[in-house]
Order: C-alpha cells, then structure tokens, then sequence
C-alpha cells in the first residue's frame, strides 16, 4: 500500500454523496418544470410566451449580473433559470411586460442575491417577486385573461406592451379565476376543467395534471422530499373535505381545492425548496402541513381568494425553527441531553 493511500482524510459532513450535483438537480427542475410551461404558452399564445421571455431573461441577466467577477458564473447552475420559470408562471399572462422585467429583477436582487445567493437565500425568490407585484401593483396582477382565445397566436394582449408607469389597457375578454368566482359567487368551476387547465388564471395556474406529473417525475428520481407535498395536500384535503361536508353549499370540495389556483404549483415546486425547507423527515411533514392549513384558511375564511404564495412565504420562514425544535437525536446520545 504506497504512503498516500494510507493518508488520513479529514473534512466536514456530508460523507455520503447522493451521486447528484446541484446542477444535475436543477436540471431535472427545469425539465419537470417544462410541460407546465409550454401547456401555458398553448392556452394563452404569443402572450404567455412574452411574459415568460422576458420573466426568465430577467431573472437570467440579474444573475449573471450580480455573480460578476466570481470565479464561476452562478447561472450554470440552473437556478436562474428555475426563478424565471416559476416567477413567470406566477404571473397573470396579460400583465405588463415591464412590470415583469422589474418583479423578476426584485425577484435575485432581495430573494436571493441579498442573502448571499444560492443556498443561503431564506425565502423562494420567485416568491419574492411576485409579493412585490402584488403589493406595488395589485389591479394589474387581478386582472385576468381567458385562455384559449382563437386569434391568441397571432395577438397580443392590449395590456401586455403597455409602456413603462403607464395605466395598462386590457382587453375586453378578460375572466375572473375558478377561484374568485367561487370565493365571491359561490360558482364551482367542474374538476374536469381544472385539473386539464381549461379556466383563467395565472399561466401556471391551468395545468394541474402536468404541474402533478412534473412532481412526481422529481419524486422518482429522489429529487425531490415527497414528505412536503404530500403533509401540504393532505391538509388540504382534510380540512376541505370536513368543511365541505359540514356546509356543501357554502364550502368547496376537496378536489377544487387541490387543482384551482396555484395549489399544485406551490405544493409541488416551491413549497419543497431545498433552502427554504426543514432538513428532518417529520420537520419536512410539519413544514408541508403548516403551509397547507395557512392556504387553505386564508382560501376559506381570509379576504383573498388565494394564499398559498403567503403560507410559502410564512413557511420559509418558520422553517428553520422547525429545524431546531425537531432535532434527530445523536447516535450514542440520550434525546434529553441534546440542546
């Protein structure tokens, strides 16, 4: 056995490697990501397309900007490219294309690049930029347009160039969402039509099926904490479920509430982010469930229709004291001589 072969490697955890880099996992993000996103460009057209071009180019550009002068450019990981689509599909698809320019830089600068960038950022920062939006610009991020219009990949949206600080025009076909129509006039939209995307909303709103089957994907692939999202959707389901069958004319069924709004997206692709997650098994279960009582209360008793991007963004940050109030115990050590 030569000399070097005998020498004592000492470093820090982790000691056992999964096999996947942070790249190859962002990767296969993207990937899962992507049905969603072309079945949005499908419903809503040219439109959806812009929106989300100039949402990802955005995110894109503000990272290579800030990660200047570094010795490897932080866009090759993928991560950019995972904020812009998922801030992107955050967004109603007729909204200005500035506003989603400005939302997508506040998306790195105060998501991610402020808190150091990539692992260290608290909160999701695609999240962030739609917070932003909602709060700078709130009539334009609740005015919706139908899908599936017929000259929809041939025009586009009135609202969509309006220029810089402008008042935006809309079109004169414009819906409100599954769940504002329920929320605000008791009307169930069919399951049929939400779980294949055929209602209003924002574009990743409208394909519940793909954003489930994407999920599933990274599930597979063990790229994912399976515990989030299913703590998150059982919530969900029981409290509707109870609810609806307290008072069915005044409470919606379960599976309306698993497929309207950004349910689905927010349980699968953002609730479960590595960084703003607990690292323990049942911190990951409670993590889910919390996220999930907060939406489907706001959904239910809140003055909004929706609140899944406010449980995300209040689950971010209970995250790490979750951490540290679930702790495994330490091999050899009694659990009440931790701390």
């Amino acid at each position: 056995m030569s000399a070097t072969a005998k020498t004592l490697e000492i470093r820090t955890s982790p000691h056992v490697l999964s096999g996947y880099s942070v790249d190859a996992i962002m990767f296969n993000v993207v990937l899962a990501l992507l049905p969603a996103t072309f079945f949005a460009v499908y419903a809503f057209g040219v439109t959806a397309l812009l929106t989300l071009s100039v949402a990802l180019v955005a995110c894109v550009g503000t990272e290579h900007w800030v990660s200047r002068g570094q010795s490897r450019s932080t866009v090759r990981d993928w991560s950019a490219v995972i904020t812009g689509l998922l801030y992107g599909l955050t967004l109603p698809p007729s909204l200005p294309l500035w506003m989603v320019a400005l939302g997508g830089v506040i998306a790195i600068l105060l998501g991610k690049a402020i808190f150091g960038g990539l692992g260290q950022n608290p909160f999701n920062p695609a999240l962030v930029g739609r917070a932003f939006l909602q709060a700078a610009f709130p009539v334009s991020m609740t005015t919706w347009t139908e899908g599936f219009g017929p000259d929809r990949f041939s025009q586009v949206a009135a609202s969509t160039l309006t220029f810089p600080f402008a008042k935006p025009v809309y079109d004169a076909v414009s819906g409100a969402t599954p769940l504002s129509l329920w929320k605000f006039g008791g009307e169930l939209v069919p399951t049929r039509e939400l779980a294949l995307g055929m209602t209003s909303g924002s574009a990743g709103e409208t394909s519940g099926v793909l954003i489930l089957l994407g999920g599933l994907y990274l599930i597979a692939r063990n790229m994912m904490n399976w515990r989030i999202p299913a703590g998150l959707l059982a919530v969900v389901i029981a409290v509707s479920w109870i609810t609806h069958t307290i008072a069915p004319e005044s409470y919606a069924p379960p599976l309306f509430m698993l497929f309207s709004g950004g349910m689905m997206l927010g349980a699968m692709f953002m609730a479960t982010d590595m960084v703003g997650s607990p690292m323990s098994p049942r911190g990951c279960w409670l993590h889910g469930a919390l996220i999930g009582l907060i939406a489907i209360v706001i959904r239910i008793w809140g003055a909004m229709p929706e609140g899944v991007m406010y449980a995300i963004l209040l689950g971010n940050a209970i995250a790490p004291q979750i951490d540290r109030l679930i702790q495994p115990r330490v091999y050899g050590t009694r659990r009440e001589a931790q701390g």
